[in-house]
Parts: structure tokens; sequence; C-alpha cells
């Protein structure tokens, strides 16, 4: 099996001595930046998470910052949904958008004033789609990447870690709302969010110097919780149903196709630049739409193109994540599917590299 080959293009982070000595047996690249994705085996890894806690290396999630007069203006031109109700110290889910609709990201918005907001970013080169709307638009704006790294802490345990770490003061914030918190003499912002359906934090690391002193300090305060350094799990993911840019969905996608509907506001989202496209395909609706799939068979290689979803020879849609479920016993999947053949318990066959599966069609993902 071909190695990644690690230069100064590849950036290390600031928990990178951490995860090594950890034990990390495999990276992929997430914005330029290094991204463990096993430890043990991706199983062991899932089984872990979901009895424990574990300390994820997430400063790949990269952070646009938007400071100045015409920030909250800048924000509601990049997505569909309305933030005019939302307040410093909340976090939005917001679906980023071109001006045809099509995806160009879905990261979290942090509010952290009026005219301050972090971009915390999926894989995509999204700073540059920001300046360039804000040059061209002649906006009142600061645009940047900050010293800004992420460290996710995800599983049912993660309450008790933090509050060893934090104080019991952590255990109040609500979901997808955020906190300040001291750490050595440093504010570091607290968000109740995360990467899986576990439960857990993501702390905003702001200046690299500290990233290994609270790596170790929370390795050091949950030895009796059997904290271990972990990475996004794709089982745990598929089971959860959450959406990875790049693999499931792409900009040749909208929202609403992806399942993201919902944070979609189209009607009063005034300013968003792919307004007028998505007011016509809410209209008409989608022809195609993420979907759960269950493939039957011993477990499936590991889904590094697109699988054919087919039905009677006629190709209905494309699988684009697939992994064995251990819990659920059987192959868990995400696919783009027809509206021909996406109810629930539609029967389709999935063309695998090493052959036809049998698969069923779920409107519900199983987490």
């Amino acid at each position: 099996m071909a190695t990644l080959s690690i230069s100064r293009r590849l950036r290390r982070t600031p928990f990178s001595d951490g995860v090594e000595a950890a034990g990390v047996k495999g990276y992929t690249v997430y914005n330029h930046m290094l991204l463990p994705t096993v430890f043990r085996s991706v199983e062991e890894d899932y089984h872990h998470l979901k009895n424990a806690v574990q300390v994820w290396d997430v400063a790949c999630e990269r952070q646009v910052e938007l400071r100045g007069p015409d920030a909250g203006r800048l924000m509601q031109m990049l997505t569909p949904r309305d933030l005019r109700g939302m307040l410093p110290g909340q976090c939005y889910y917001v679906p980023i958008v071109d001006e045809t609709g099509g995806m160009l990201n879905d990261p979290v918005a942090v509010k952290l004033a009026d005219d301050r907001w972090w971009i915390s970013i999926a894989d995509s080169d999204l700073l540059y789609w920001i300046k360039g709307i804000a040059n061209g638009w002649r906006l009142d704006v600061l645009i940047d990447e900050p010293d800004v790294s992420p460290l996710a802490i995800q599983g049912p345990k993660s309450d008790d870690l933090m509050a060893r770490v934090f104080g019991d003061g952590v255990r109040d914030i609500r979901f997808f709302r955020y906190g300040i918190f001291d750490f050595q003499g440093r504010d570091l912002v607290i968000a109740r969010s995360g990467y899986s359906k576990q439960g857990g934090f993501e702390i905003y690391v702001e200046g690299g110097d500290i990233g290994m002193p609270l790596w170790n300090a929370l390795f050091e305060a949950g030895r009796d919780l059997d904290v271990q350094a972990g990475c996004p799990n794709l089982i745990e993911r598929i089971e959860g149903g959450l959406l990875s840019y790049g693999n499931d969905m792409t900009d040749d996608n909208t929202p609403h196709e992806c399942g993201l509907g919902r944070f979609c506001n189209t009607q009063t989202a005034i300013g968003c630049i792919g307004r007028d496209a998505l007011l016509r395909v809410a209209k008409e609706g989608p022809v195609q739409q993420i979907r759960a799939i269950a493939i039957e068979g011993d477990r499936v290689p590991p889904c590094d193109r697109w699988w054919p979803v087919t039905s009677r020879g006629k190709t209905v849609g494309r699988v684009s994540s697939a992994a064995w479920s251990p819990d659920f016993g059987t192959n868990v999947a995400i696919g783009m599917v027809r509206m021909t053949h996406w109810d629930e318990g539609t029967e389709v066959d999935i063309e695998l590299p090493d052959g036809t599966r049998r698969a069923i069609v779920h409107e519900k993902f199983w987490t």
C-alpha cells in the first residue's frame, strides 16, 4: 500500500506531537493539513468512542474570520439560512452555496459579536471564495485565517472530562451554544458540538502554543475515564448520517438534495448569493436526495469511488460512503438516490468493484 509523503505543504497541527505519541496509524489530507483517520483500528476506535471519551485533533477545521462593519452582511450573503435572529454565543450549521445554489461547504458559523464571526469550514478553500465576494461587493470587512485550531472531545464521558479541566460550568453549555473558559490564563471558546452523535465539545484553541499543554492536561485528567486519542470515525458518522463534503456532496448538489433543506430559509434570507436559484429548487423540489442505504452481504471494501445504485439495469443513484456496522450487523452507506427509488424499503442493487450487492433504501439513518 502506498504511503503519504509528508512535507511542509501538509501542515502539522499544534497537537501533532500528541497524535504521534498516541500511535496514529493513518492520516488523510484535509484543508492542506494532517487529519488522523485511525489509531487502533476503525472498529476498535468506533466501540471506544461509543463507550468512553476521545480527544480529536481536528485543527484541520480551519477558521475563516470575518471582522468589520459588514461582517454580518457578508455572512448572510454566503448562506441561505436566515441569520437575523442569531446572537453572540450561538453556533449555526450553515450550508454555503454559490450563485447556482450548489454546495461549497457545510461549516459551523460561530458568532463572536455582531462584527466578528468564525466560519469553521469543511474541506475546501472557502477562504478564497469569501475574499472574492467581499472584494467584488467592496464590503468593509477583514477576512483571514486566524491561529485557531479546534480540538474535539467526543463520547459519553466527555462532560466529566471537560469539567475536570474547565470546571462544572462547562456542563451548562447547551447544544450549538458556546461559552468562554479559562485555560492557563487564556480565554478559549468552547462549544457543545462535534462531528459525532455521541455528544461532546469543540474547543477553539486560539494560539498554537497552548495546544500540547491542553492536550496533556486532558489526558492527565481523564486517566480513569479511559480517555484515548481518536478521530472522526467512518462507521459512526455513516450510522448518524453525518455528511462529508467532497465525499457525499459537492458543488453539483444543492442543500435540498443533501437533506439540508431545513437549514434553508430561502424566502427570508435576503442577500444570499444563491437565493434566486434555491427559490426555484424549493418550488420544484429535488429530483434526487441523500438516503441511508443498507447493503447486504459481507463487509464492503473501502468506498474510494462512487458505486452506482441501479434498478433493473438502470442507474438511479450512487453510493459515496460505506462501512460495516458492528452494532447494526449490516453494511451502512450514504447515497444520492433519484426520487423514483428513494422511498423507505425500496430494493436496489449496488455495483461494487467486486460484484453486485442487493441493498435497501431507508429514509432515516440508524442513529
